[in-house]
């Protein structure tokens, strides 16, 4: 049996030193036993663009990376048959108010009937919901730019054929970019909006100070773990703050917290 000790005892020696369950695989002690997590830099606004008809492409004057302002244009599609539609709606439409007009002076003279009276007003009220759908569909004909950003992929080209549904361009606004991380849940002690702390991006090589400005709703109860996000406010070794421009969305590095006491 006492052979054995040294191997029970190496054994509980490395139980001792594992991680603790539910401790994020990402956490560690950075220099001087300051923790250190690592951290993403996100845009606060994204989305993937979708056509809402099926038709041709004939307008994508925009290629990836490249910045618009809002409400510009980013997509235009061929829509010669949408507003066709949308003419014939609308003289239907006018026939059918002048129907209407002509049946409600009849009837002020007792000339006509309730029924056919009432027969007009339907008609005219389906006309012109045919019309603001046929209006609708084409102002589906050109997508617009929901916030200023950039293009980050390109889903089509141009000349190509949609359907309904399609992706056709991921959009990011790179102005307000933030930065995510996972901290255990302890840290909630003392990790609230307003702490500050460093963030080193391992692209730019550069420190950054920055601020937590929210945190997640939940926790997550197997790895102990929540979600947080802060603000970027520029190079440390800067005064004045601002955005810096080198900064892009998926961007990483290590967030660096101070401990309280």
């Amino acid at each position: 049996m006492i052979r054995w000790f040294p191997s029970l005892l190496a054994a509980a020696l490395l139980i001792a030193s594992a991680p603790a369950a539910g401790q994020p695989a990402d956490a560690g002690a950075g220099l001087g036993g300051v923790p250190e997590i690592r951290a993403q830099i996100s845009p606060r606004r994204s989305t993937m663009l979708s056509s809402e008809l099926a038709a041709k492409i004939d307008d994508l004057g925009l290629r990836e990376g490249e910045r618009f302002k809002e409400g510009q244009k980013l997509v235009g599609f061929d829509c010669a048959v949408h507003r066709a539609r949308l003419n014939k709606a609308i003289a239907q439409q006018q026939a059918a108010r002048k129907l209407y007009e002509v049946n409600s002076r009849l009837d002020k003279l007792g000339s006509v009937s309730t029924l056919e009276l009432e027969a007009a007003a339907a008609q005219l009220s389906a006309a012109e919901a045919e019309t603001a759908m046929m209006r609708t569909m084409v102002e589906r004909c050109a997508v617009l730019a929901p916030f200023p950003g950039r293009i980050a992929e390109l889903k089509v080209r141009r000349y190509e054929f949609v359907t309904e549904g399609k992706e056709l361009m991921e959009i990011l606004d790179d102005r307000e970019l933030e930065v995510e991380m996972i901290v255990p849940s302890r840290w909630l002690s003392w990790l609230v909006p307003g702490t500050g702390f460093k963030v080193l991006i391992e692209e730019t090589g550069h420190a950054y100070a920055a601020e937590v400005t929210r945190l997640s709703a939940r926790i997550d109860p197997v790895s102990q773990s929540i979600k947080v996000f802060g603000k970027v406010f520029g190079r440390v070794a800067e005064k004045g703050g601002g955005r810096q421009e080198e900064l892009l969305a998926g961007m990483s590095g290590r967030a660096v917290f101070a401990m309280p006491n």
